[in-house]
């Protein structure tokens, strides 16, 4: 197979479409906030994109096997508010980006994303959203949400929404997919942010992801249950009792071996 291939199995009419990129990255916030997404809004996977750049593995359901691959899928959002995308009440359109890894390489990180960027432009996408958490290296009861803009112009109406811009954070920067959309997709013309939730990095997070969809929920409006995330929070929560009775214990971080149940 090539490098990179794309599979189409849909081409939907859409109404000025926001892309969002939600991979796996720390706490998982991102995917499983575009996740919620798809679970909660009815979806059609419309581009299936296979690359060499994936972990050479096969996920198996019910026996049949199934090739590593990142998916885009078609959501239509009804609108509940006046100010943001989905204005007048006409909704917003998105095509949301998941899948169940990131490239291997740096190089591969780049290919992807541009080849993520193609598909974007393909549907005329103008704005982009990346999600993803940003690490704290302690637990987080209330996270806030930080943002990274493609353009200075760009920031006023995130903190608007409650998106917070703090200098010199997150510190290293962002990398993976959703760095390389706010840099390479603002030199393409696309007007990307970058919505980062507080999470601990050592955890799943579904209240971090919760607090990132909240944002964007302010952002584009519309509106979506958190039921399932809020049931998934409290049994993370219970996990993170057990964490700390353990680092009162232990006087540390548990170990790998101790969170390989998490997930």
């Amino acid at each position: 197979m090539d490098d990179i291939e794309v599979e189409v199995l849909a081409d939907p009419e859409l109404t000025e479409p926001v892309f969002i990129e939600g991979l796996p990255g720390v706490g998982h916030v991102g995917k499983l906030a575009v996740e919620h997404l798809l679970e909660e809004f009815e979806s059609r996977v419309v581009r299936r994109v296979y690359a060499t750049e994936f972990p050479p593995q096969v996920t198996i359901e019910d026996g049949v096997a199934e090739l590593a691959s990142a998916e885009i899928h078609a959501v239509s959002v009804p609108a509940t508010a006046t100010d943001g995308e989905g204005e007048d009440g006409d909704g917003v359109d998105l095509l949301v980006l998941t899948g169940d890894h990131q490239a291997q390489t740096n190089a591969g990180h780049y290919r992807l994303t541009e080849a993520f960027l193609d598909l974007a432009e393909e549907f005329g996408v103008r704005q982009v959203f990346a999600l993803g958490g940003v690490p704290t290296g302690e637990l987080v009861e209330e996270p806030s949400v930080l943002g990274a803009v493609s353009a200075a112009e760009h920031v006023e109406p995130l903190e608007e929404a409650g998106i917070e811009f703090r200098e010199d954070e997150p510190a290293g920067g962002v990398v993976g997919v959703s760095g390389l959309m706010l840099g390479l997709g603002g030199r393409r013309g696309f007007d990307v942010a970058c919505l980062m939730g507080e999470t601990s990095g050592y955890l799943v997070d579904p209240k971090s992801a919760q607090a990132v969809l909240v944002a964007l929920e302010e952002i584009l409006g519309f509106e979506v249950s958190f039921e399932s995330l809020e049931e998934r929070a409290e049994e993370m929560e219970e996990v993170v009792g057990k964490i700390q009775e353990m680092q009162n214990q232990q006087g540390s971080v548990p170990t790998d071996d101790d969170l390989r149940y998490i997930g």
